[in-house]
């Protein structure tokens, strides 16, 4: 078991407190927004072995290493040769400490053969990865889960037309009209479809206009427009604030969290959580951002149907174990809350594990950890949890 150093990424977008208040640590007066702890090339966490711990005698200097590194020295050893099997020789999630303290981008992820697909088509024609117009990073999925820590703020999944032609016509903006009279005219799903499509291609100028009149509309309102209107002040004119509002709005409170499947679009718009995803790069826009929007590609991936936002509460196991369920293999999160006076629980798995404290003062054999402190255990590793607080586990289903 080895203690974890994690990259902070500073995206503009992020708080510049809520990790800093988690961690004790005073704010730089700088955004930062999310914790990386995993192998993610991107940014992999780091540890220290100790010669007692490296059994393979690979890792040349035992110094600080990269948890990629550590992997590919051995991965039966570190992830067990079932995970091995299942995901190749690699961690197939990534976990991260996600501070959001203004709207991220509107977006939608693809579901695994169109990922393998994309990336194959990109591939042969020869664009590059680092390219501003290239969409698909890699060839795998990216199904997310997002736990709140705080009060959590964000959008999944599209709204029924009806409802969403009342919150639009509500603005009272004549150049939405249209928008609200194809809501209603249509079946939903042509109806989604031909409504996004529209706003995504309208004139940008003209656009501009629109947002800003509906935003103005939004402040004066409040209620159920309030969020548009904060969305609207973070990206005057983007697209994405009209198209914002043919989504759900939802409202998560400490423990609970929201599964985001392939082709749901969705943003986070405000709070702290722990999120967790498959490990993947694949991003394809709808808005509320300055990147690159394939239009095209975009309305392929994108599931257009209304649905409601399944909010998620963990299932309590007799061991103690909270578990929220998903319908992915990469990864498998739950969270264990210690009294004072607990016993001690063994948390020994066959599978590859990252342990993340997020309240208290839980020790992991003989790692004691601080809030926003983790721990990678290798497959088949015992160990043992005592102490008081709150611990996320992060693995896999094998």
């Amino acid at each position: 078991m080895d203690r974890l150093s994690n990259t902070v990424r500073p995206y503009a977008w992020g708080s510049t407190t809520a990790i800093p208040e988690l961690l004790g640590t005073a704010p730089t007066g700088e955004p930062q927004a999310e914790m990386w702890m995993g192998a993610h090339p991107g940014a992999p966490s780091r540890l220290t072995r100790s010669p007692e711990g490296d059994a393979a005698g690979q890792i040349a200097g035992h110094g600080e290493q990269s948890l990629t590194d550590v992997i590919a020295a051995d991965p039966e050893r570190e992830l067990g040769p079932e995970a091995v099997r299942a995901f190749g020789p690699r961690l197939p999630f990534l976990l991260k400490l996600l501070a959001a303290g203004a709207p991220l981008s509107l977006q939608v992820h693809p579901d695994l053969a169109q990922a393998q697909q994309g990336y194959a088509d990109e591939e042969a024609r020869g664009i590059p990865t680092d390219a501003p117009h290239r969409t698909y990073k890699d060839a795998n999925h990216k199904p997310e889960l997002i736990c709140a820590l705080t009060p959590f703020d964000g959008l999944c999944g599209f709204r029924r037309p009806a409802e969403a032609a009342e919150l639009i016509a509500a603005l009272g903006v004549d150049s939405l009209k249209p928008y609200v009279d194809l809501l209603h005219a249509r079946p939903e799903d042509e109806a989604l479809r031909e409504v996004l499509t529209a706003i995504l291609t309208a004139d940008p100028d003209e656009m501009t206009h629109t947002v800003a009149e509906a935003a103005e509309a939004a402040e004066r309102l409040g209620g159920a427009h309030a969020p548009y209107a904060e969305i609207a002040r973070h990206y005057p004119g983007d697209a994405g604030v009209i198209a914002a509002m043919l989504l759900n709005y939802v409202q998560l409170q400490p423990g609970e969290a929201m599964f985001l499947g392939a082709g749901v679009p969705h943003a986070y718009l405000g709070g702290l959580g722990v999120e967790i995803m498959a490990n993947s790069d694949n991003v394809l826009r709808c808005g509320l951002t300055p990147k690159h929007i394939d239009v095209p590609e975009l309305l392929r991936i994108v599931r257009f149907e209304a649905t409601e936002p399944g909010i998620l509460r963990p299932e309590a196991a007799p061991s103690g174990e909270e578990l929220y369920e998903t319908p992915v293999d990469e990864f498998r999160l739950s969270r264990f809350v210690l009294p004072a006076g607990g016993a001690p629980l063994d948390l020994t798995m066959p599978t590859p594990q990252i342990l993340l404290c997020t309240a208290g003062t839980p020790k992991t054999g003989e790692i004691a950890l601080a809030p926003g402190e983790s721990v990678f255990v290798p497959a088949d590793e015992t160990v043992e949890v005592a102490g008081t607080g709150t611990l996320f586990r992060a693995t896999v289903v094998v």
